[in-house]
């Protein structure tokens, strides 16, 4: 069992004031303690059973600017004291640096709403077993091609965590994450395909059945036997909403305070520049209660808000820390630890009619390595799907490379569609990009 709120709040109260004990102008420290399960079967035999229990502390302490952090999985009261010495140490011998320090006191979270993160599961192995054995017996009875198995896995996690720092501020929630994915492999004479699906929540009362989770992951790979190669051409691309969440996760990399002020971003100094059309608007809602990425405030106690990323095609804002905020002469925009919660405007097409609209071109299921280059927004994945002839779905592909720029990407932006029903924090459908340069044969 985890630790209690309680005794993770007791943990910083005592580091912070070890701190101080030791010199500390200011001090910081997070305290995490989490415990789960995770069974994964494999042609209905449980292949492995994991009862996991986590636990650690960081601590980070300022003498004047300058800094020092330290970080253990010990947290006796030794092992506390120790840490913070080694975190003071670390800072007497640092060089100044004029934006170390903690978080403006005037923007942390003083009140801030339950948002409703903690469903625990109180699940034995043996009913584990049974989900995780119902998944993987629905994607193999779901077709004949079907020929075997990676597993079933179900996970589920529960855990607290506390932050405090030396303006006052203590806050902590528990929170709860289940997940169940399923993996197979189908065959039709000489080719072969692997896919998956998965769903996460935070109550475990909301995940997907095992029975729709397997029959997605069998349709999935099925649908890919028989690809076929391309010829070089240029035509319109839809990523499919499973991939599409990778187009907004470049625009928040390249609109980060550290992007920004290091000068790596294909989007550096671009406040107010409109760059996608008029119609599309991006938001972060920290706020959704039971979201997979809702916080009441971030990584330095800074309260989160939504906010409005993009209005009308117009970048509205950068996304900050403290430290980021500081070197940009700005404040924190309470995204320490990332962005939470992305939405894209909504459309009124279903994919369906999307590929009608399109006519032809080429529909994204699977994109493959790291091609996306953040300083120039240059864009050059390998990918898989499906090529799309009068508005239909002709036959898959594979061993293709789709390239661009993502300012281009952004612009040629045509519709967002409405099949949502995706896993994850990021609320999107499909993109319809006008056109991009699509390398086969």
């Amino acid at each position: 069992m985890s630790r209690s709120i309680e005794q993770l709040e007791s943990m910083v109260a005592d580091l912070l004031a070890e701190a101080r004990k030791q010199g500390a102008s200011a001090a910081e420290a997070a305290v995490s303690s989490s415990a789960g399960l995770s069974l994964t079967v494999r042609l209905s035999e449980v292949e492995t059973v994991e009862h996991t229990r986590d636990q650690g502390l960081s601590i980070t302490v300022y003498f004047g600017k300058r800094k020092g952090s330290a970080n253990t999985t010990d947290l006796k009261p030794a092992a506390l004291r120790e840490a913070v010495n080694k975190a003071c140490t670390i800072a007497r011998y640092t060089s100044e640096d004029d934006c170390a320090g903690l978080a403006d006191p005037d923007l942390l979270a003083r009140d801030y709403p339950d948002l409703d993160l903690y469903h625990p599961w109180n699940i034995d192995t043996e009913r584990a077993k049974e989900l995780a054995l119902k998944a993987e017996q629905a994607a193999r009875d779901h077709d004949r091609r079907i020929s075997n198995s990676e597993g079933a896995t179900l996970n589920t996690q529960s855990g607290s965590f506390i932050y405090g720092n030396s303006h006052g501020f203590v806050g902590g929630y528990p929170t709860t994450r289940h997940s169940l994915s399923c993996v197979v492999l189908a065959q039709d004479g000489d080719s072969m395909q692997r896919d998956y699906w998965y769903d996460s929540r935070r109550d475990w009362h909301e995940l997907l059945s095992p029975d729709a989770i397997g029959r997605k992951a069998a349709a999935n790979a099925v649908a890919k036997l028989n690809a076929r190669k391309l010829g070089t051409c240029q035509a319109p691309v839809i990523f499919r909403a499973d991939i599409a969440p990778h187009l907004l996760h470049s625009l928040t990399g390249a609109l980060r305070g550290h992007a920004q002020y290091r000068q790596s971003s294909f989007l550096l100094d671009s406040l107010q520049q409109e760059i996608f059309p008029n119609w599309v608007s991006i938001q972060e809602d920290p706020h959704i209660p039971k979201g997979l990425s809702s916080a009441p405030f971030d990584n330095q106690g800074v309260a989160t808000r939504p906010k409005n990323i993009i209005r009308d095609g117009v970048i509205q804002t950068y996304l900050l820390d403290s430290y980021s905020a500081c070197k940009l002469n700005m404040k924190s925009t309470g995204n320490a630890g990332g962005v939470r919660n992305l939405a894209i405007t909504i459309g009124d097409l279903s994919l369906e009619q999307m590929l009608r609209e399109m006519s032809k071109g080429l529909l994204v299921t699977e994109l493959m390595g790291q091609g996306v280059n953040a300083v120039t927004g240059d864009y050059s994945r390998g990918a898989a799907g499906f090529w799309v002839e009068n508005g239909e779905i002709q036959y898959p592909v594979e061993e293709i490379t789709i390239a661009g720029n993502l300012k281009d990407m952004y612009r040629q932006l045509l519709a967002v569609g409405s099949d949502t029903d995706i896993p994850g924090s990021t609320h999107t459908g499909s993109w319809w990009v006008e056109q991009m340069t699509i390398a086969g044969n």
